[in-house]
């Protein structure tokens, strides 16, 4: 087997405050593209779509632009910029640090559910 996709050309489109995700999907594999404004915070622009106080989705994830700070359930925080590879666990808050758009790819953990309603 063999299927390729263009993220340019994505299935899904999802739009929330200050953000937007693009999904392909690719026999099972589910991988997106998000766009995070300046300004865009989890806890303020998803919570109320997903329905939860904390995401509740896993990432794996790699930063192409800007950068987005992660504060985790239990208080540990870090930092995420291009060229990082990441993996968040369910349990976070997260938010876009400076005035530039930070841009991530994610890809093999919960992203397809990502922005939808009651994803917990």
């Amino acid at each position: 087997m063999l299927e390729i996709k263009s993220i340019d050309k994505p299935d899904d489109r999802r739009d929330m405050p200050r953000a937007h995700l693009e999904l392909v999907n690719l026999s099972g594999l589910v991988f997106g593209k998000a766009t995070f404004e300046p300004g865009w915070r989890w806890s303020e622009s998803v919570k109320q779509i997903a329905g939860t106080d904390l995401c509740q989705v896993h990432h794996n994830g790699y930063v192409v632009q800007g950068r987005m700070r992660i504060r985790m359930e239990d208080g540990a925080e870090g930092e995420v910029g291009p060229g990082d590879v990441f993996v968040v666990t369910p349990g976070h808050d997260a938010w876009v640090v400076g005035d530039e758009p930070c841009v991530a790819f994610d890809f093999g953990g919960g992203i397809g559910e990502y922005a939808k309603a009651d994803t917990h």
